[in-house]
């Protein structure tokens, strides 16, 4: 087995200087440096380093609209999306406007039942529970049809998403999205669930204004943090200052034990201890098992678990998220096979991008099976499955270099016919098509990157931030490390060092267990390879993580291997 080729991530100097100047430790100042920090005051995470809600076009007018609609009694819908960014902003708009003293409810459309957004089924279900009002949550932004639909029928329609518009917007009574044109809101990476957050912020401050707190509870906003965080995080949006300083409030609450009961559970019910709460249980451990309810079955399994202010009924709904995940893992590992079959069959070197379709393939799981062939073959993947009789669902995951969503557009524009709808971000992005038309997509869209795209481009590679000293190798430096917000366009540091294998052994049946010493240092580590029984040679290059390792109440320092090459 060979690692990619490794590229050293290039560190400015000065600011890694000026950083250790400031008290940084040097490790992290040199990781910080690396991530465009220049100084100490870039880290500010605090409530003050939080952008105003006042520069995010249409939350003053959202918040107007809410306030009278929460005076006026009238009833108000939250429209979700089915992943875990849509749940944690429809529990965190529930949870707050109900607090507020809003006649609020929810409604979740089924993955396999409506589809995404705000479709004229959604309406017509949600007209039936008379609202005045549809909020609609992580989506909307594409819903002309439907937002039209519920005009009709005399509901309004409040708009929050973040999703990259089309070329005609909703007519809704307000839309907030970072992304429409004209606005100026210095982060366009806010996640769904950071929409609605400073949505509420707003409507707080007017809720203030007309004095309503003086005979109503005012919610503390803070509290709920730990929703913005997990929801950020498992949707996978960059993470510029803004978004770190919300996950990180958001962190420290889970670990302080002042999480709700829901986000708590689906901690323990993975063994996890909320009090080292880390991004990588947000995004690897939490929010896939939230989102395991959308993906197979019904969100409002997971949105339940979140609004759970009971304990047991929180840890019994996270049970049964912990089941579909189980189902979901099982789902996954065998679709991966079928799809390795067939990529053997291709020459993948002649290929500037992947799509692939079978009959036995769930929809619910291609996002992930996408997101598994582009990780192993460094090439903008689409899979798809069957939706209904004609039609063929797909979901796909992009390269750096590819925005996902522009590249769909373009190849729309040069066959118009092909996609029935699409939708999402430079990364991530589903559509739509017939299924007689999956062949013809795949040449289309190879066509489209082949115009996008450089041959390297495609090219097998790492970044890494170097290695590690031998005094680096430490529970407190594992712990510092565990302890920082990474993410998507903060990403988590990996390192690159040539160790001894001293010993070595499979454990849990498809996993390596390794003692490792630094190449020329002196500590013995532990290290796990894992997804690999592979035995591995006695001397190796090693691209790698440090972790902490949390066994039976023992923290350690633990090295997981990401890839090696024999020396």
């Amino acid at each position: 087995m060979s690692v990619p080729k490794v590229i050293i991530r290039p560190v400015d100097e000065s600011a890694r200087a000026q950083l250790v100047a400031q008290d940084i430790h040097p490790l992290m100042a040199r990781l910080f440096a690396a991530r465009g920090i220049g100084k100490k005051s870039g880290l500010d995470t605090s409530f003050a380093a939080l952008l105003p809600f006042e520069h995010l076009s249409g939350c003053a007018q959202a918040a107007n609209l809410l306030a009278d609609a929460i005076a006026n009694k009238e009833r108000i819908l939250i429209v979700a999306d089915y992943d875990a960014d849509g749940a944690t902003a429809c529990a965190l708009g529930v949870s707050v406007l109900r607090l507020m003293g809003a006649d609020i409810g929810y409604l979740v459309p089924n993955r396999f039942e409506h589809g995404y957004g705000l479709t004229l089924e959604i309406v017509d279900l949600a007209a039936a529970q008379s609202p005045r009002w549809i909020i609609t949550v992580d989506n909307g932004i594409a819903s002309v049809d439907g937002v039209a639909r519920a005009n009709e029928l005399g509901v309004g329609v409040l708009v929050t998403d973040h999703h990259l518009p089309g070329d005609t917007l909703p007519q809704a009574a307000c839309i907030v999205n970072p992304n429409q044109p004209g606005d100026t809101f210095p982060s366009k990476n806010l996640a769904g669930v950071g929409v609605m957050f400073y949505v509420l912020l707003a409507l707080r401050t007017e809720l203030r204004r007309r004095d309503w707190f003086a005979a109503h509870a005012e919610p503390n906003l803070a509290d709920q943090l730990d929703l913005v965080a997990l929801g950020t995080i498992a949707d996978v949006v960059p993470l510029d200052a803004n978004n770190r300083t919300l996950v990180t409030r958001g962190l420290e609450r889970i670990r302080n034990g002042r999480c709700r009961p829901g986000v708590n559970a689906l901690f323990r019910i993975a063994g996890r201890d909320p009090r080292h709460a880390s991004s990588y249980d947000l995004g690897f451990v939490a929010g896939p098992r939230l989102n395991a309810a959308g993906r197979l079955t019904d969100m409002t399994i997971g949105i339940e678990c979140l609004l759970s202010t009971n304990i047991s009924r929180a840890e019994e709904l996270a049970g049964q998220l912990d089941s579909l995940n189980r189902e979901r893992r099982a789902l996954e590992a065998r679709m991966q096979t079928s799809a390795i079959d067939i990529v053997e069959k291709i020459d993948v070197n002649d290929r500037y991008a992947l799509s692939l379709y079978d009959d036995s393939w769930h929809h619910g799981v291609v996002g992930i099976l996408a997101s598994r062939l582009r990780e192993r073959f460094n090439r903008p993947v689409f899979a798809f499955a069957p939706s209904t009789d004609n039609e063929a669902k797909g979901s796909g995951r992009s390269i750096a270099g590819l925005h996902l969503r522009d590249a769909l557009d373009v190849l729309t524009k040069r066959h118009p016919d092909l996609v029935l709808k699409f939708g999402g971000h430079a990364m991530a992005a589903g559509l739509s098509i017939r299924r007689e038309n999956v062949d013809a997509f795949a040449r289309a869209f190879d066509q489209v990157v082949r115009s996008l795209l450089k041959p390297e481009d495609l090219d097998q590679r790492i970044e890494v931030d170097g290695s590690l000293a031998a005094d680096d190798f430490s529970l407190e430096v594992a712990e510092m490390l565990d302890a920082q917000v990474w993410g998507q366009g903060f990403v988590s540091p990996k390192f690159c060092d040539v160790f001894e294998v001293v010993d070595q052994r499979v454990v849990g049946g498809r996993h390596r267990k390794l003692q490792v010493r630094p190449d020329g240092k002196s500590p013995v580590l532990e290290a796990m390879r894992f997804g690999d029984d592979a035995k591995l040679p006695d001397r190796v290059e090693c691209v790698y993580r440090l972790q902490v390792n949390a066994f039976r109440g023992v923290r350690s320092p633990q090295l997981v291997l990401d890839s090696w090459a024999p020396v």
